[in-house]
């Protein structure tokens, strides 16, 4: 369950993206078997539209069952490409990149799925303040 939710986080912070904006970026996460908590940067509350239109998109990807590709490359090529990159200084020269079709472009180095339809329905459990400019989603997989 741990390696479906790895898969979810990039899609929740690409919807995210698409709801509130190129500013957001992951600040942390914290995933278990049973569900996952995904902070980033935004400074205000999350209204209930942008909360619904972020789940249903995560959920479209979901539907869309994209291929998952695990790729090998140096640095410097990934940050070229555009890859999210949480914490570029504890990566070495050459890193690993999730590709979920044109959705997401992200190092990791966790565990992933090979297609986003073995995720379930995600569902948004609660949003809330993390601390100054910082807001934390948890989340399911149903």
């Amino acid at each position: 369950m741990e390696t479906k939710y790895h898969t979810a986080t990039h899609l929740l912070n690409a919807a995210l993206k698409q709801v509130l904006g190129p500013h957001v970026h992951q600040k942390g996460s914290n995933i278990t078997a049973e569900r996952m908590r995904f902070d980033f940067s935004h400074s205000e509350k999350m209204t209930d539209e942008q909360k619904q239109k972020t789940e249903d998109l995560v959920n479209q990807y979901i539907q869309q069952a994209i291929p998952v590709e695990k790729l090998e490359m140096k640095k410097e090529e990934a940050l070229k490409l555009g890859a999210e990159a949480m914490f570029i200084d504890k990566y070495g020269d050459i890193v690993t990149v999730y590709k979920i079709g044109d959705v997401s472009l992200e190092l990791c180095g966790g565990p992933h799925v090979d297609n986003t339809s073995k995720l379930g329905h995600f569902k948004i459990k609660k949003e809330e303040s993390s601390s100054a400019g910082v807001r934390r989603i948890k989340a399911i997989l149903e």
